[in-house]
């Protein structure tokens, strides 16, 4: 390969790299990236726990309820059900 085939191929990358990076600052202006959501969140993990390296037990809030799952490759399991208890006040630091 001669000193015009380097250069070639050299062009070739940066005009690829260039395309990668143009579409992917397209998709992030036009809000393609990034999930939106629109208004207030309905489900949040409260708390998850291991049990072992295949189980985990996790505590899902959704519409002032709380459930524990149980999940696992067999399958997803609802353990039980309760009210939520309401948040309590954050702390200010004074």
């Amino acid at each position: 390969m001669d000193l015009l085939d380097w250069a070639r191929s050299l062009f070739a990358l940066i005009a690829t790299l260039a395309l990668i990076l143009g579409v992917a600052y397209g998709a992030r202006r036009l809000g393609m990236l990034q999930p939106t959501a629109q208004g207030p969140r309905r489900l949040k993990i409260s708390e998850s726990l291991m049990i072992d390296p295949r189980r985990r037990l996790v505590i899902v809030r959704c519409d002032g309820r709380e459930h524990l799952m149980l999940l696992s490759p067999a399958g997803d399991v609802v353990v039980g059900e309760t009210q939520a208890e309401p948040a309590p006040p954050a702390e200010s630091a004074t």
